[in-house]
């Protein structure tokens, strides 16, 4: 049977994740409001907290890349269900924020 992954390392996951999908979502109402400034700062925040899951993410396939055997909890599956939900959001909420730029007669970056 393989090492349990760190439940510091499964939190992480699911923290990092849950802010990149709330400050995306946050982004979306700020843009609602023609605040693009706003909007900008959250995504760039969803950003920085996705990295930092990635960063989680890529110590856990590194381990498993060096043959260590990992076993895999119904938790480590939720951390990963929470990161590819928060990435998908995130890179809708671009593409939101991007419609309401235009519809407010903005050019789009």
């Amino acid at each position: 049977m393989g090492q349990s992954i760190d439940i510091e390392t499964i939190m992480g996951l699911i923290i990092h994740g849950g802010n990149a999908k709330s400050d995306a979502m946050e982004a979306i109402q700020a843009a609602k409001k023609d605040d693009f400034e706003l909007a900008a700062e959250k995504l760039e925040s969803s950003d920085k907290s996705l990295v930092e899951a990635h960063h989680a993410q890529t110590s856990l396939l590194t381990q498993e890349a060096s043959g260590e055997e990992l076993t895999v909890s119904l938790l480590a599956v939720h951390s990963q269900d929470h990161l590819m939900n928060a990435i998908t959001f995130k890179d809708l909420a671009s593409e939101v924020v991007d419609v309401y730029k235009k519809l407010a007669g903005l050019a789009i970056d």
